[in-house]
């Protein structure tokens, strides 16, 4: 597989833990909050994978809104901050309700990383133009899930023409390539790598994450109770 898991994932989280409402108070535009579950779908992603998270989101906090969570998912457990209603698929939602509804409802653990350095102006632009984009995206069967996941790990060098109109046509989304196609968007990740190449474990420390101009901080742990 494309990673090794060298420690326990609790062995590698580098502070004690922060709670949601800390955890909230200093995250960022850009920063990853990554998830980690048992059920039956969790493990298969995990195993599949071979990493220890099955689900990823990002991070938006611009002015004077709430702290929000740009992610896809399945379910329409909460309102989408952008289209004023519950949905499908790529959705924003106000963070700390999301975070919440992924540790009590779902049974997921979270973790936080933080983007070094602070996004620019311009990246926050082109967060916004890729909401724009791609909000309500449906979200794709789990056959389709893994069929793409798995052509993207096979296949080296630039995405050829089709890919690059399909990824394009947004016919559909899942977390990972949400926060990978956002991160190209704001000039984070080279252009030229499908979407697809990408899953929740791409995102955890244990993996090498080639960002262009900035890192992401060890995992923290957030203790969503409190």
């Amino acid at each position: 597989m494309h990673r090794s898991v060298v420690a326990p994932y609790a062995e590698r989280v580098s502070w004690s833990g922060v709670t949601l409402t800390e955890a909230s108070a200093m995250t960022r535009t850009g920063d990853v909050w990554i998830f980690r579950g048992r059920s039956g779908a969790d493990r298969a992603i995990q195993t599949l994978t071979n990493a220890p998270v099955n689900h990823v989101g990002m991070a938006v906090v611009l002015e004077d809104l709430p702290p929000l969570m740009w992610h896809a998912e399945l379910g329409r457990s909460l309102p989408d901050v952008w289209a004023g209603q519950k949905q499908r698929g790529v959705q924003l939602h106000d963070l700390g309700d999301a975070v919440r509804v992924w540790a009590q409802r779902y049974g997921q653990r979270a973790w936080w990383r933080q983007l070094t350095p602070e996004a620019t102006a311009q990246q926050e632009d082109a967060v916004l133009q890729t909401i724009a984009r791609m909000d309500g995206t449906p979200f794709p069967s789990s056959a389709n899930v893994f069929s793409r996941w798995a052509k993207g790990q096979t296949r080296r060098g630039r995405p050829s023409r089709r890919e690059r109109a399909e990824a394009g046509g947004l016919e559909s989304a899942y977390c990972a390539e949400v926060v990978a196609m956002t991160y190209q968007a704001m000039g984070l990740l080279p252009a030229d790598r499908s979407p697809s190449w990408y899953d929740p474990g791409r995102f955890w420390s244990g993996d090498h994450l080639d960002l262009l101009g900035a890192r992401l901080g060890e995992e923290i742990a957030v203790d969503v109770t409190r």
